[in-house]
């Protein structure tokens, strides 16, 4: 049976059960005022959550990369609570081009994407610090490799992967040992495929942050219409099925930590609520 608690680890940092993914604040067609962005930020803080998670990468266009970064920094500066216990994650290797998306994961490209990020952050040293996306064009251990000198240099405090398989994980791990502490996969009721990987984390010691743990930007309404279980559950405990979704994940394993999408302080102080919601063998077995 699943024990609802408030924290879990990635790496020596205690962390809350439930991050912050704070992409749609920074995405095109989607994307809020900056006042609606900082008041989500500061509601993330003041329910408790302790990870916010974002990219480089995260910006309506290719000529305003760091822009979630800069929001993100921007609000930590302006909550008036502690932020000294709040882990910020960011990411690189996944560009903005014209034509939308890319990858570069040679480690050129990755120090100055690390460079580039500290200065928008504001920080001497990146909380944690997640290679974004496979390049298929450079040998992963080659890009790996440009982490561990990141970390070496002093530069960022842990790192991570993300968008990487099972065989990709233990590489990583291979080469940069305790310096790993986390994998950030695609991970939902709508997209389960990431259940290896969460097994070799819990093998390893490692945390796995879902993105997208409610089905991605603008799914969240499919909970309902995909699968009754996570409404029936949710109207027989009194809590939205965003709830119910983000503590069936929560029971998958002690590892992970999902960081769903905000942009409304509503909608993230809700998902923040799952952090208690301990859900029964009976309701696990019902939502498969």
């Amino acid at each position: 049976m699943h024990t609802a608690m408030t924290t879990r680890t990635i790496g020596h940092r205690r962390v809350g059960v439930i991050g912050l993914g704070a992409m749609p604040m920074s995405v095109a067609g989607h994307m809020p005022d900056e006042a609606q962005s900082i008041r989500t930020i500061h509601a993330a803080l003041d329910a408790g959550i302790t990870l916010i998670d974002t990219a480089d990468a995260y910006t309506p266009s290719h000529e305003d990369v760091g822009h979630n970064e800069r929001l993100v920094a921007r609000a930590l500066s302006l909550w008036g609570g502690d932020s000294g216990d709040v882990l910020i994650a960011t990411k690189g290797g996944h560009t903005r081009t014209p034509d939308g998306w890319d990858v570069d994961g040679s480690p050129t490209y990755l120090r100055q994407a690390c460079d580039r990020s500290l200065k928008t952050l504001g920080v001497d040293s990146i909380g944690l610090y997640q290679h974004h996306r496979p390049d298929p064009k450079v040998p992963y251990e080659e890009t790996i490799g440009a982490l561990k000198e990141l970390h070496d240099a002093g530069k960022i405090e842990l790192a991570g992967i993300s968008n990487a398989d099972p065989e990709q994980i233990r590489i990583a791990h291979g080469i940069l040992g305790e310096r790993l502490v986390s994998v950030q996969n695609e991970y939902s009721p709508r997209f389960r495929s990431s259940e290896p990987e969460i097994d070799v984390c819990a093998e390893l010691g490692l945390a796995f942050l879902p993105w997208s743990p409610l089905g991605g930007i603008g799914r969240t309404g499919e909970l309902s219409e995909r699968n009754a279980a996570f409404t029936e559950i949710a109207v027989a405990r009194g809590v939205s099925p965003q709830q119910v979704c983000l503590a069936w994940e929560l029971a998958r394993s002690p590892v992970v930590i999902p960081i769903p999408g905000a942009s409304r302080p509503e909608t993230i102080a809700d998902s923040a609520a799952a952090a208690t919601l301990e859900l029964t063998p009976e309701e696990l077995a019902l939502l498969g």
